[in-house]
């Protein structure tokens, strides 16, 4: 009997994936409030009753993706601004973190840059919870920094929110980078190296 029940999970837990994976591929050229049920189980292949023994409506299914995109994300955030090593050195590894990322999962970023100002509610909120845990979790691992001295935790939310901001717009920024340029990558490298040293500056002169 334990056997079948695991069977079953197995292979619920399989279609579940099915439908994500196949509205993602969707999402590449729509938004996820143009995106059809009928065309998720089309591409799934299944009929469209099965949909609803996974998710309560395509927003819900757009929930699942955000956390399928971010939410493996926290220890990889937190620990890039943790590294030991000087501020440009942070940087660096931060920016050659976020460039390998997109190029390892480009559809869901592509999904989140879009849908964090997108039509659908629910997914915009799920997007902001995910994008305060992260600014939370920043702020906790730049308190221990000795350049926190004196920093208030509203000042630390503060500085760990661009962190964050910039991390997503250079992860949209590299996304959007011609594949047919091998330079533009390292323009866009450049670039946010130069935000996030800026604001890093300021961080060193805030409390002057």
């Amino acid at each position: 009997m334990s056997h079948s029940l695991g069977v079953r999970q197995a292979q619920k837990q399989k279609t579940r994936q099915a439908f994500l994976d196949a509205a993602l591929g969707l999402l590449a050229e729509q938004s996820l409030s143009s995106l059809g049920l009928r065309e998720v189980t089309r591409a799934v292949g299944v009929a469209p009753t099965a949909f609803y023994r996974h998710f309560h409506s395509t927003a819900d299914l757009g929930v699942a993706l955000v956390e399928e995109a971010l939410g493996s994300l926290h220890p990889m955030i937190s620990g890039t601004v943790a590294t030991a090593g000087d501020s440009d050195e942070r940087i660096d590894r931060a920016v050659a973190l976020i460039a390998r990322h997109v190029r390892a999962y480009p559809a869901h970023i592509r999904f989140i840059a879009r849908e964090r100002n997108g039509g659908v509610q629910q997914v915009r909120a799920a997007i902001a919870e995910q994008m305060d845990r992260f600014a939370d979790e920043v702020r906790a691992e730049l308190a221990k920094q000795a350049e926190s001295d004196g920093w208030s935790d509203d000042d630390l939310l503060m500085l760990a929110g661009l962190y964050v901001d910039q991390m997503l717009m250079t992860a949209s920024a590299f996304l959007e980078a011609d594949p047919d340029d091998p330079d533009e990558e390292e323009r866009v490298a450049r670039v946010a190296r130069r935000r996030m040293r800026l604001i890093s500056i300021g961080r060193r002169n805030w409390l002057g």
